[in-house]
């Protein structure tokens, strides 16, 4: 009765309200105004574009909105407004409304109420023009144009041949990840960026996007700033500030600013805006703005040094720098939505990020799409496609979208100045990408000779020594630049190193708006960080003045110990009191170092032996050779050593990686034979130290040095198919193969399964989290069948069906070495696990197996229980996330009285009610040998738990 009662209460107030919405909507909007007078004062706060309106549709004359200026407050110039439009009658009401109905971004505390007094504009009304003068909305269309302007081309890639965004964007993989550190899958597109789906930490600011140098960070930005300004990004933000985080670095020491200042000097300043109406808007309704801060890396200062508490007053001044903290921590415009990028390995602390993306590139599929919207013509892309299928190495490199672009511009501009010109061959290294984008942009001092009636014939050495003059100064600025830790450069600058308009034309730099300087002086930048890096690199070559010994300046500047950079709440501290740390993160002094190693490899002294002195670049060459190979040496018995259970192991350091890449670049097989000797141990893990599909062929230019068999682990990196590629001639070495959490397709097991199968001595094979298929199943299962060593197989989180599984099952029941077997978060279903039934029947040497997340029913559990009454081998048995309900409860039973040896069974988050626990309790007592039942996340409440209390092997918790 009581439930009834409340029905029938709920209906009564369903049927008041629509009534009360039928009697405001019969109202005459006379009355309404009247009768809604105070909230209308109350929440009313665009007066100007009320008047503009009322004036030029004519209810309104000059004496009228003279009257209503007069008045002193914002609320009794509502209050006047009413009362002159009330004079004027039910037309010039209704008109009233139906201003604050169109222009709903200014009205937007008026919204509900419209809704409540269920407004619907007159036919008549719908006519009636009403324009939008409001500050807000008229800010809102001019950050939309500006935003256009600045996004519909790309513009980070250099000044000459701009192409529409549109035409040439293409989006790359991006990793979601979850406060573990682990990958739970794809965005799907840049639109999916700022939803809520997947979240690090719902409390969190900061949508955080890292990715290596090159990968596409601004570009990504750029994307959606661009989708933003044409309305096609799904959000209701109405404001968008775009911010490069190294202008704050550039600001004078003492400088102070408001929040207002920031957002208005230093990105889009609203015009007619007398009142402040868009900023108070702003602290009103954060959540209705966009910031994007590219770049955080590129700050060149200890944020530590910033003494001053947090910024929590919108009104109060403070560094610029503090006020980015305090934007991006939330202190100020909490629930705005912030996109962070930084290069891989900034770290960040988790109560600040809401949302963690990680750039990976272009998978082979984008890649495709990118050549396709790069060359026009079908004969350029076939040409292209057929050189890069030759080149897992060069395919690794193109990967990364900068490289990618510099590769196939390079094709481009010089397939049409010469008479035939091909992409590198396989053993270009980075070194040779840059190289040929200067050979690029200093070509276009030869285009501006008289026109040539055919191509030349190429001759890269012609190129560089024609343009040494301009190479020289740009190199000597953005040396001078990395030494003061400069990006931004002034005019001043720029005629220093004796550089001229013909130079500047050329490419290497390009022009910077004030907003991107942050209101400095400096006007220009290097069109990427790297190409400043590289470029640096080639000052130090081509200096013959200095000491030798010049050219390791950074490498000292690296070998220091240094921890990452944080935001304000991490515990950095300078080496001196009070001293500003430059080169706070040095990845850009790293990839110098990378650089300089190339220019003086050996197979560039064709090249550079044309613009410096023979004897000066041959003694630059056995400085840095030396080097090299005593820091290697060092580096190398410095490696923390650790004993495991399969022996003694390294787990590499940061720095490990770029000695490999600059070894690479360097082509010295002496020193690649000395590293590989050098590292002493058996077991080598490179888990989590962001090595990419380009690094690959560096790692195997070192590896295939070895003599001794070796353990690689290289769990949870990004080396994908083309790093596999690039790292098959060092399987035949290889006993531990762990490629987890990699992007590894089909493709690479056909590369794994032909060496492993192909040498046998393979004991673990770890292929966890990646994207193989029933196909990549069966070559799993040939490795399986045919490698007689192979111990361990992790194969979990795929995309493998019952008929994969049906593979895996069939080799598992040949195999004899088989120990270890890890399936979890596949989909084998229950016809998978009747063909793991049969395999487990009387099996000689499988202990461990996990079928958890298979989708696996009673039906399939009943298949398990019976078969492993038939084993004695299997000591650990997991089924967690699957169908089991108790009518699998009798067989499990039956399994556990069987005595079998089980000793671990695992059932955690199934569908067993008390009922059926009670069974697999009964079964216990029959068993002493098992050691636990895990049947947490069943269907059983914590007061049915306490029938259980007694047996202490039933795990709830």
């Amino acid at each position: 009765m009581a439930e009834c009662g409340a029905v029938a209460m709920a209906e009564c107030g369903a049927v008041a309200m629509a009534e009360r919405g039928a009697v405001a909507m019969a109202m005459p909007c006379l009355l309404l105004l009247t009768a809604h007078r105070e909230l209308l004062v109350g929440r009313l706060r665009s007066v100007q574009c009320l008047l503009d309106n009322l004036r030029a549709s004519g209810y309104f004359c000059e004496e009228d909105e003279e009257i209503v200026q007069r008045t002193a407050t914002k609320a009794d110039q509502v209050r006047k407004i009413l009362e002159l439009v009330q004079c004027k009658g039910e037309e010039a009401c209704e008109y009233f409304i139906f201003i604050i109905y169109k222009v709903c971004d200014a009205y937007i505390d008026l919204q509900p109420w419209l809704k409540e007094i269920n407004y619907n504009p007159s036919d008549e009304m719908r006519d009636v023009t009403v324009v939008n003068t409001d500050p807000i909305s008229r800010y809102c269309q001019k950050l939309r144009h500006e935003m256009s302007r600045d996004t519909s081309f790309i513009m980070s890639y250099g000044q000459r041949d701009e192409t529409r965004l549109e035409d040439l964007y293409t989006d790359t993989v991006m990793e979601l990840f979850n406060d573990s550190n682990e990958c739970l899958g794809l965005l799907e597109s840049v639109e999916q960026l700022l939803g809520d789906n997947d979240l690090f930490n719902p409390q969190g600011e900061i949508i955080y996007v890292m990715g290596d140098a090159g990968v596409g960070k601004s570009i990504l930005l750029q994307k959606l700033q661009n989708l933003w300004s044409k309305k096609e990004l799904q959000t209701d933000a109405i404001f968008f500030f775009k911010f490069r985080c190294r202008m704050f670095s550039i600001f004078k020491e003492a400088e102070q600013i408001s929040l207002r200042d920031l957002l208005f000097k230093y990105n889009c300043h609203p015009d007619h805006d007398p009142d402040n109406e868009v900023f108070d808007y702003i602290l009103r309704f954060p959540e209705k703005v966009i910031f994007t801060f590219d770049g955080y890396d590129e700050i060149q200062e200890d944020v530590d040094l910033v003494d001053v508490p947090e910024v929590v007053s919108p009104e109060d001044k403070a560094s610029p720098l503090q006020l980015l903290i305090s934007l991006l921590c939330g202190k100020l415009l909490k629930g705005s939505k912030k996109v962070l990028t930084a290069r891989t390995g900034i770290e960040i602390q988790h109560r600040v990020i809401r949302k963690k993306v990680a750039l990976r590139g272009f998978s082979p599929d984008q890649m495709k799409t990118y050549i396709d919207l790069h060359f026009k013509e079908q004969e350029h892309r076939e040409l292209v496609s057929v050189q890069l299928d030759a080149s897992p190495h060069l395919c690794g490199l193109c990967s990364t979208p900068l490289f990618c672009w510099i590769v196939f511009k390079s094709f481009k501009h010089l397939h049409t100045m010469h008479d035939s010109f091909n992409l590198p061959e396989t053993s270009i290294t980075l070194t040779d990408i840059f190289l040929l984008l200067s050979e690029v942009f200093l070509s276009r001092l030869a285009t501006r000779g008289p026109s040539l009636l055919k191509k030349s014939v190429r001759s890269a050495a012609d190129t560089f020594k024609a343009g040494l003059r301009s190479l020289d100064a740009f190199a000597k600025l953005a040396l001078g630049g990395l030494e003061r830790g400069n990006f931004f450069f002034s005019q001043e600058e720029v005629d220093e190193c004796g550089l001229t308009e013909d130079d500047l034309a050329l490419g290497f730099l390009r022009p910077l708006s004030d907003h991107d300087a942050g209101g400095s002086p400096a006007t220009f930048e290097f069109l990427h960080i790297t190409l400043q890096s590289f470029l640096a690199a080639f000052a130090l070559v081509l200096d013959e003045r200095a000491n030798a010994s010049a050219i390791l300046k950074f490498f000292t500047e690296c070998s220091r110990r240094r921890d990452p950079l944080c935001l304000v709440f991490c515990t950095k501290r300078s080496e001196k009191p009070g001293e500003k740390k430059l080169f706070a993160t040095n990845e850009h002094l790293q990839f110098t170092n990378m650089f300089l190693c190339g220019l003086l490899a050996k197979t560039q002294m064709g090249l550079m032996g044309h613009l410096l002195s023979p004897s000066i670049l041959k003694k630059k060459q056995v400085l840095l050779k030396s080097y090299l190979s005593t820091s290697v040496k060092f580096h190398l018995q410095g490696l923390p050593h650790y004993n495991g259970e399969d022996g003694k192991k390294i787990h590499v350091l940061p720095n490990f990686l770029w000695m490999i890449r600059c070894i690479f670049e360097t082509g010295s097989k002496d020193i690649a034979k000395m590293t590989a000797k050098g590292i002493s141990v058996h077991f080598i893990k490179l888990g989590y130290c962001n090595v990419y599909s380009g690094d690959c062929t560096a790692l195997n230019f070192v590896l295939q040095h070895r003599q001794k068999l070796l353990r690689l682990d290289m769990d949870n990196n990004n080396i994908s198919d083309y790093g596999v590629k690039q790292l098959q001639p060092s399987f035949c070495k290889m006993t531990v193969v762990r490629l987890c959490v990699n992007n590894l397709s089909d493709s690479s097991i056909e590369v794994l399964a032909e060496e492993l199968c192909k040498h046998k001595i393979v004991e673990i094979l770890g292929l966890y989290n990646n994207r193989i298929t029933d196909a990549g199943a069966k070559l799993v299962a040939r490795i399986i069948e045919e490698c007689p060593k192979l111990a361990i197989v992790k194969i979990g989180k795929n995309k493998i069906t019952s008929v994969g599984g049906r593979y895996l099952a069939r080799a598992i029941q040949k195999s004899t070495s088989i120990f270890d077997v890890g399936m979890w978060g596949n989909s084998i279903g229950d016809e998978g696990a009747q063909a793991f039934a049969e395999a487990l029947r009387n099996h000689p040497s499988l202990t461990n197996l996990s079928l958890s997340a298979n989708g696996i029913s009673s039906k399939g559990g009943i298949f398990l229980a019976k078969a492993l009454k038939e084993n004695r081998v299997l000591r650990i048995f997991w089924l967690v996330q699957n169908e089991l309900a108790d009518d699998a409860a009798p067989h499990l039973a039956g399994l556990i009285q069987a005595n079998t040896g089980l000793r671990h069974l695992w059932l955690i988050s199934n569908r067993l009610t008390v009922d059926g626990i009670q069974i697999l309790a009964d079964g216990l007592t029959n068993n002493a040998e098992l050691k636990e039942i895990c049947v947490k996340g069943n269907q059983v409440s914590e007061e049915e738990e306490k029938r259980f209390l007694t047996e202490k092997r039933l795990r709830f918790h």
